[in-house]
């Protein structure tokens, strides 16, 4: 079993901002050693002192994390200064707002070089720090995309669907390896991070998250929890899981709630998109925790809380879902026979 999180190292990329910044302090909190990997400096510098303030240790390395040499010295880094790995989170990630036909071929790849090959890289650094312990948790942060694509996000529902692969096989391998090792998956539905209104778009203005939307803070609390207690997945968000549910009885029954809800409208909000995004390079001005949706978010989700972080007690939710859905597809078969 992992180590009380006092004693733990974790690596922490995406840590300038979003769901990174706030895990960043949560594991300060609980007087673990983080260390922050970015590509702002800068902002990697402030959420140190936010670490160091809230009793854990830090160290900031300015890192792209589609770049192997870059995401290399970063494992190097955190061992030589802590002396081992013992939690690997992949949090960093951007997106991309766009029909499929108006997105340019270098930036598809840039986006996957970010959201998959980071995550690969990540991995590859620090497995074999890891096994020199003999185990380590690596923890992947994915989305509710990674199961349920959505439309004007298909090529970020692309790039999560590949993390998940990606996390599924490499469990197996874990396994089949031997030692202590753990690896979950975490699922977030839509959250109040800068991440949309950071994100490049083709249609001139913002994009907007699909709903409904959750603070940070529930996730970051999932990935504090991940670093102690092993999860397989953990959906943030009953929505969250509720897709992924309705996956497995009937994709055709997500598409046509996804379209009978309006969700590409939803997606394309008449907010100006100022430039430079983050899809290139950082983007400017403050990094914040939360993104322009706090009004409109959940404070926090009992279902992960409860479900999630209690997997012994999901069938209970799992057979409500498969009843609502039963229902749902009834009652459209039922209009169609009209």
């Amino acid at each position: 079993m992992p180590r009380p999180l006092e004693e733990q190292v974790v690596v922490l990329t995406g840590a300038s901002s979003g769901i990174g910044r706030e895990a960043a302090v949560l594991l300060g909190q609980r007087r673990a050693s983080v260390v922050l990997a970015a590509r702002d400096g800068d902002a990697l510098k402030e959420v140190a002192r936010e670490v160091e303030l809230a009793g854990g240790r830090a160290l900031a390395v300015p890192t792209d994390v589609g770049d192997w040499p870059q995401v290399e010295h970063l494992a190097h880094a955190a061992f030589e200064h802590f002396g081992r790995i013992d939690t690997w989170v992949n949090d960093a990630g951007i997106a991309l707002g766009g029909m499929v036909e108006a997105v340019e071929i270098p930036e598809i790849e840039k986006i996957f070089r970010t959201n998959v090959l980071g995550v690969i890289h990540g991995v590859k650094a620090t497995l074999p720090y890891m096994e020199r312990q003999g185990g380590g948790t690596i923890i992947n942060i994915g989305s509710v995309a990674g199961v349920r694509a959505f439309p004007v996000l298909s090529i970020y529902s692309a790039t999560k669907h590949a993390v998940k692969g990606f996390t599924d096989g490499l469990r197996l391998e874990l396994w089949k390896k031997g030692g202590d090792y753990h690896v979950t998956y975490i699922a977030p539905t839509s959250i109040d991070t800068p991440l949309f209104e950071q994100s490049r778009t083709k249609f001139g203005t913002q994009l907007g998250p699909p709903p409904p939307i959750y603070d940070p803070r529930i996730v970051a609390e999932s990935i504090v929890f991940a670093a102690e207690n092993p999860r397989r997945d953990i959906f943030v968000g009953g929505a969250a899981k509720a897709f992924d549910v309705l996956e497995r009885i009937s994709p055709a029954l997500s598409d046509w709630i996804l379209l009978k809800n309006g969700i590409i409208e939803k997606q394309i909000t008449e907010l100006p998109r100022d430039e430079p995004d983050s899809l290139e390079g950082p983007p400017s001005g403050p990094r914040t925790v939360h993104g322009g949706y706090s009004g409109q978010s959940h404070a926090t989700s009992w279902y992960t809380r409860t479900f999630e972080w209690h997997p012994v007690l999901k069938p209970v939710a799992l057979g409500a879902v498969a009843l609502g859905a039963a229902a749902l597809m009834r009652g459209r078969r039922t209009g169609q026979g009209q």
